[in-house]
């Protein structure tokens, strides 16, 4: 037991946890469903590993300065970062992480609801109560049970991965080396250059670095600035490891719209190929990614909280407080989420087809466009259907949160 202990404050826990934390917060939504992997990089085809490329050196060289400016100044939540590099502009982020957790927690849990029913066959409320139990449960108890939950998930998480990728490239791998054979980006109009696609990994990385600050606190344990180095870099490479899993997994397929255009391309993918249990797999799987992200979130919240109990000279929350004000927070916003009405953001999200749900609304949609393009005929025409396929594309990202 004293060894189990030492393991999660020894090298494991400098050098290897933070980007465990990192990737699991990471990995939710649109990124473990591959809609992300589709649009920030393997819709480029052949040129598309060079958007992987882009998303781990930016998460490694932020990641490593970050963790390192935190290891500096002290500063392991982010209200402390935020003053540190924004001085008076660290209220402006506070108000952007309120709004942006709020958003998460609605969308992770209704997304596990969707999950757990199309791929276990399970109600959908089972899901949407077992993300809110198990979220709760792990912020009562703290920093350390996130630390063996996350590693564990990552665990089960990698070994997914492994599983799906070995099914999909096993049975459909020879389109792989085609692709690079040909140098084939058709799937995007005109050419593709180099830089585009790195630049797109980039981006990919910008978008996503608000899930920084639920790996802050495991910091504390770093005394040497080659920790915090090589602590970034490896939570570059587990962060960005299932993406090349899921880009190869997608290159055997392109430039298949019925894939490429997939609002969750894993189940197009394994389509056909996948048991029942591989499918009930990749629900778990899911679900968990979806669990770790909102877990994360919240924590971080609730270190920033302690921190400013500390700074005002009262006593930090205890693991009790902390599950009054997790499990309020979390259920205040799934009774105004689900309220019966449903208005507000559950109306907000159900207007577009969303990553983590079938691909049988956004496909019905292209038919539709299709259908609609074929009566119109004409360069014109085409060139308008063009436009709106490329609007609608973009569409079924704009409600993927991290």
């Amino acid at each position: 037991m004293k060894q189990f202990k030492n393991f999660y404050e020894g090298t494991y826990a400098k050098y290897i946890l933070p980007g465990v934390l990192l990737q699991s917060v990471l990995i939710g939504g649109g990124y473990a469903t591959g809609r992300e992997i589709v649009e920030y990089g393997a819709k480029y085809g052949a040129l598309g590993w060079l958007s992987g490329l882009g998303t781990f050196l930016g998460f490694a060289v932020i990641a490593a300065l970050t963790y390192e400016l935190i290891r500096l100044t002290k500063a392991y939540d982010f209200k402390t970062f935020m003053k540190t590099i924004g001085g008076p502009l660290w209220i402006v982020f506070d108000i952007v992480y309120l709004l942006f957790m709020v958003v998460i927690i609605a969308v992770m849990a209704s997304a596990t609801g969707n999950i757990v029913e199309q791929t276990l066959g399970l109600n959908y409320w089972v899901g949407v109560v077992a993300i809110t139990v198990v979220v709760a449960i792990l912020n009562f108890y703290g920093s350390r049970l996130i630390e063996r939950f996350e590693t564990l998930g990552t665990v089960a998480l990698y070994a997914g991965y492994i599983i799906f990728s070995v099914l999909v490239i096993g049975t459909f791998g020879k389109n792989i080396s085609t692709v690079f054979a040909n140098h084939d980006t058709s799937f995007i109009e005109g050419s593709v250059s180099a830089g585009k696609a790195l630049w797109s990994g980039v981006l990919y990385c910008a978008y996503n670095l608000v899930v920084m600050p639920a790996t802050f606190f495991t910091i504390e344990r770093q005394t040497r600035r080659v920790e915090s180095v090589v602590s970034g870099i490896i939570g570059g490479v587990l962060a960005t490891i299932p993406w090349f899993l899921t880009y190869f997994a997608v290159m055997c397929f392109y430039p298949n719209p019925d894939v490429l255009g997939a609002s969750v391309p894993w189940l197009a993918m394994m389509q056909g190929t996948a048991g029942p249990v591989v499918i009930a797999i990749f629900g778990i799987v899911m679900g968990w990614t979806l669990i770790e992200t909102s877990t994360g979130i919240i924590h971080a919240a609730l270190e920033r909280v302690n921190n400013g109990l500390k700074e005002a000279h009262k006593p930090p929350m205890t693991g009790k407080h902390d599950h009054y004000r997790s499990g309020w927070l979390y259920g205040s916003v799934q009774g105004w989420y689900h309220r019966p009405d449903r208005n507000g953001l559950q109306r907000i999200v159900l207007r577009f087809p969303c990553n983590l749900c079938t691909a049988s609304d956004y496909s019905r949609r292209i038919q539709n466009l299709q259908a609609a393009q074929g009566r119109a005929g004409g360069t014109e025409k085409k060139s308008r259907f063009q436009t709106q396929e490329r609007g609608l594309k973009g569409t079924a990202i704009q409600i993927t949160f991290k």
